[in-house]
């Protein structure tokens, strides 16, 4: 069993994935095929911690899926992603791999072009999932463009980004089952309570 470091701060996600023999070694699938930018995020940052902050233990057969990006606007063939997949679930077979490369993703999603990973990223629905992390020679590097207190303090809150899309939003933690598998999670559904005052909804945070 892998011991969880207690979590604070960014420097404790990423020493809690040095630690976690597991989570590391998929990070360094991701590292060994040399992608541009590329990083993984969403649920596999998220869910650990939320885990940790519950008195659980991490196990990471309990991933939905696996979701890397990388960014590399030369290439942006929807088949490249499939063939990256293709190799990571040849390094481990028993994960469902989701590999998007961003420089594409704003089509998708309705916004100007990504700019990095790390502005796709903050481009994500809510501010704990808006993370990532990825492994450069064993070390971990986490990034986090609205920091990393939501995430710790169990709240669920809209990015910035979301603020034209908060139906999107709305549909989508209500799909979830977070309060029932973590049940000290605060759920914010309207942008008042999320952004209380005079913000700009289309204003976006970097740290």
């Amino acid at each position: 069993m892998n011991p969880a470091p207690p979590l604070h701060t960014i420097a404790d996600i990423q020493s809690l994935f040095e630690a976690h023999a597991d989570l590391h070694a998929l990070l360094s699938h991701v590292e060994g095929l040399g992608l541009p930018d590329a990083w993984i995020g969403a649920g596999f940052i998220r869910n650990p911690a939320w885990d940790v902050l519950h008195g659980r233990t991490i196990d990471v057969s309990c991933l939905t899926d696996v979701d890397v990006i990388f960014f590399d606007p030369v290439d942006t063939r929807g088949e490249r992603d499939g063939a990256v997949e293709h190799r990571l679930r040849e390094r481990d077979p028993g994960q469902n791999w989701s590999v998007k490369n961003q420089a594409r993703m704003h089509l998708r999603n309705g916004d100007a072009p990504y700019r990095d990973a790390f502005d796709a990223v903050a481009h994500w629905p809510e501010t704990a999932t808006a993370v990532a992390a990825r492994s450069i020679g064993g070390r971990i590097e986490v990034i986090a463009p609205y920091g990393t207190r939501d995430l710790l303090d169990l709240i669920v809150r809209p990015t910035r980004a979301f603020g034209h899309k908060m139906n999107v939003y709305r549909e989508r933690i209500l799909a979830k089952d977070w309060p029932v598998r973590w049940p000290k999670l605060t759920m914010l559904t309207t942008w008042d309570e999320a952004w209380p005052g005079p913000h700009n909804s289309l204003d976006r945070i970097e740290t």
